[in-house]
């Protein structure tokens, strides 16, 4: 009954018709509303002074100095990465026997927990999430090295036409 007051008056609308004069309003908000609620920002690789900043000032902080050589590793072996120089910190942290001086000898020594855990905790979870197709393209990106890589190279180590790949990249 509400609708089809809302259309009487209107030298348009016929008579006991519905009519929904806000709905493009409406309809357009709603986009607008969806947009806002689905906003993805991109979040990039860390600068260098970042990931410096990320492990050296949180250290500062609680009176430890992580030392250059230490830096250097945690930051180059993260690749800038967000999440991987705070994987690094903590193994870092726990392992440096302390109390004012994380070294370079205690980040070589993190190495092989960091990658463990990164291994099996961060990129085995998502390796589990792929199809069967997306595995043989990722590992077929992991065979050719450090990327980016070409669709055409990729399609090459797969010994398929490089029309193929984008369905395997996709599921």
């Amino acid at each position: 009954m509400a609708i089809e007051q809302a259309g009487k008056g209107s030298p348009s609308s016929a008579p006991h018709q519905p009519h929904l004069p806000q709905l493009a309003g409406l309809a357009g908000e709603a986009k607008s509303y969806a947009e806002r609620l689905f906003d993805f920002p991109v979040v990039g690789a860390l600068a260098e002074s970042e990931a410096r900043g990320a492990l050296a000032i949180p250290a500062a902080d609680q009176g430890v100095e992580i030392a250059s050589g230490a830096l250097g590793i945690t930051i180059d072996r993260s690749g800038g990465y967000p999440y991987f120089p705070q994987e690094w910190g903590s193994h870092v942290w726990n392992l440096a026997p302390g109390p004012t001086v994380i070294t370079q000898e205690d980040a070589e020594a993190a190495e092989p927990m960091v990658t463990g855990q990164l291994d099996s905790n961060f990129l085995r979870v998502r390796f589990d999430r792929l199809t069967p197709k997306e595995k043989e393209y990722v590992r077929a990106m992991a065979a050719l090295g450090p990327g980016p890589h070409r669709s055409g190279d990729i399609a090459a180590r797969l010994g398929v036409r490089v029309e193929s790949v984008a369905p395997r990249r996709s599921g």
